[in-house]
């Protein structure tokens, strides 16, 4: 049978949604049905996002919260009216030589990748788990890590320990979860062209020696990514769960 990709009746939120692969996650999971709670700290991007997803036929709201704001994320995510699907996107990086990582950029990744993707995590877990039928309903959580969940590259080791940290997030998760039927797993892009990695990539000699390091010789498109999260929240993945998806055109292979 033609595996089913579909997610009609399902809610998800995605967090860090306003722009780059946070708006384009949502927008691939309206397409394939789902109602969508898009979640970040700018409302002006929140606005428009929403619009363009009702102007596509699509159903989403805006949730302005900040991922850090522990107190703000677990009253808002409590009181959605469902959820079904969490998408822990939000995250950033500061690039420094490890002998010089400053503390501010230290806390502040820490804070971010880690502190507040378990906040989110555990908040959406526990709204999916005060439905009574989850247990036959379901669920999926999509943690964002990286291909540097798994290698290192170099002025990175901060943003590096933190993705190692939630692929192990995602398997304790995964087991956890696994009989109340909510299945956990990651998805680890390789470079994709996002406001994030704009001002890295924007340097001639650094994009050259990236692209180089992907053997099928070129940047991931976010529909690349996008591809890999619909396809983890659908019932077409009902048997994976704990498992990390990476989508990098083969640098990890090497």
């Amino acid at each position: 049978m033609t595996p089913d990709f579909r997610l009609e009746g399902r809610t998800a939120l995605v967090t860090g949604a306003g722009r780059g692969l946070g708006a384009g996650m949502a927008k691939g999971l309206s397409g394939a049905g789902a109602r969508v709670v898009l979640m970040s700290r700018t409302r002006s991007e929140l606005d428009a996002l929403a619009e363009d997803i009702r102007a596509s036929g699509g159903d989403a709201d805006v949730l302005v919260c900040d991922a850090t704001d522990e107190d703000a994320v677990r009253a808002a995510i409590s009181a959605l009216s469902s959820l079904d699907i969490l998408v822990n996107n939000a995250g950033t990086n500061i690039p420094q030589p490890f002998v010089d990582v400053e503390s501010a950029a230290l806390d502040t990744m820490l804070n971010l990748n880690v502190r507040a993707a378990f906040i989110v995590a555990q908040a959406a877990v526990n709204r999916m788990l005060k439905d009574a039928d989850r247990a036959t309903r379901g669920g999926a959580v999509v943690n964002i890590s990286s291909q540097l969940g798994r290698v290192a590259l170099r002025d990175r080791s901060v943003y590096t320990m933190t993705k190692h940290a939630v692929e192990g997030l995602t398997k304790s998760m995964a087991i956890e979860l696994a009989p109340h039927r909510i299945r956990v797993n990651a998805v680890g892009p390789t470079w994709v062209d996002t406001p994030m990695t704009g001002p890295a990539l924007a340097d001639p000699d650094f994009r050259a020696e990236i692209i180089g390091s992907i053997p099928m010789g070129h940047l991931a498109q976010i529909d690349d990514i996008v591809g890999a999260v619909v396809f983890l929240a659908s019932p077409a993945a009902a048997m994976i769960t704990g498992a990390s998806l990476v989508v990098d055109g083969g640098w990890t292979a090497r």
